[in-house]
């Protein structure tokens, strides 16, 4: 017998939720295709059920036919994207998280008062290229402790920092106390970019850490939440995985192994833990608990025209 404890929260969050239902009510309204730039979540599963139904994902405006219902995800994008789009007359939607939105309207704000911006983020992440691309000023991107010990700045007077929302707590509260010893003056938000629920499922991993052998987080590669998790587990001694679906498990993951934890990123469905779920049992019978936790019921608005869809 195997038994499989489910972190409480995991799975989808309400920015995700938002994203994905922006692109099923534009396609109930509007009817196919409807153009989403860059993938709507870092979610393959999700991507291909929405592509199934009309969604076409694009890398760059200028694969979108003119005039075609157009949706930037749930990331963000920068301002020039939002400046292209308008030049070439395209209806769009902004799926972008309204927590991402928020994180783009602090580093405005800071470069509005002159300072230079210190993003604390990973190179590459398409949130990290949305909100550079949104603030008006030198932004700099830290990735690691080490990295503000190289940091060159114009004005050490003159120097603010905003975050990635889906980072590790801990090491983003690191890199920030490195931050605040080689330059005192830096303002910034602490730890509250981070989004609610990231912040959640990373917690929710540490407990459950305590409770198995081994945990299992559902989640694409390209998500740098569903990363967080996996790499906390490690962190804590716990045998941790990051799988696409039920097809990734391992048979020898589970040799000696009488306890299993689950739990999913913030892009990833239920319908995938459950499928993992199955998977387990064909490994051995299996006895499901779900842990206590957090209970989420932070939802956000959509778009005006997309209100009655």
């Amino acid at each position: 017998m195997l038994r499989v404890v489910l972190a409480q929260p995991r799975g989808f969050c309400a920015g995700v939720e938002r994203a994905i239902e922006i692109v099923e009510r534009a396609l109930k309204k509007y009817g196919p295709p409807i153009y989403v730039r860059h993938e709507i979540v870092h979610n393959r599963h999700v991507v291909e059920d929405l592509r199934t139904r009309g969604a076409i994902f694009v890398d760059e405006l200028d694969e979108i036919p003119p005039g075609a219902r157009t949706v930037f995800s749930a990331h963000g994008v920068a301002k020039q994207v939002e400046q292209t789009a308008a030049a070439r007359g395209l209806p769009v939607l902004d799926a972008t998280c309204p927590l991402v939105a928020k994180v783009h309207n602090e580093g405005r704000r800071y470069a509005a008062g002159g300072r230079e911006i210190v993003l604390v983020g990973h190179a590459g992440h398409a949130e990290v290229a949305g909100t550079i691309g949104q603030i008006p000023a030198k932004v700099h991107l830290v990735q690691t402790v080490g990295d503000v010990a190289q940091l060159q700045v114009a004005d050490p007077e003159k120097l603010a920092y905003v975050t990635q929302t889906t980072l590790s707590v801990d090491d983003t509260r690191g890199i920030i106390a490195a931050l605040k010893r080689r330059f005192p003056a830096i303002v910034g938000p602490d730890v509250r970019d981070i989004c609610y629920a990231t912040q959640n499922r990373q917690q929710a991993v540490r407990e459950l850490a305590g409770q198995v052998d081994l945990i299992l987080v559902v989640g694409s590669r390209n998500s740098s939440n569903s990363n967080r998790l996996r790499e906390i587990g490690q962190e804590l001694g716990r045998p941790a995985y990051l799988i696409d679906d039920a097809e990734a498990l391992q048979p020898e993951w589970f040799v000696g192994v009488r306890s299993v934890g689950v739990t999913a990123g913030a892009s990833a469905p239920e319908m995938l833990v459950q499928g993992v779920l199955d998977g387990l049992r064909r490994f051995d019978e299996i006895e499901v608990s779900t842990m206590t936790g957090v209970a989420e019921d932070v939802r956000f608005r959509f778009p005006a025209e997309l209100a009655d869809a």
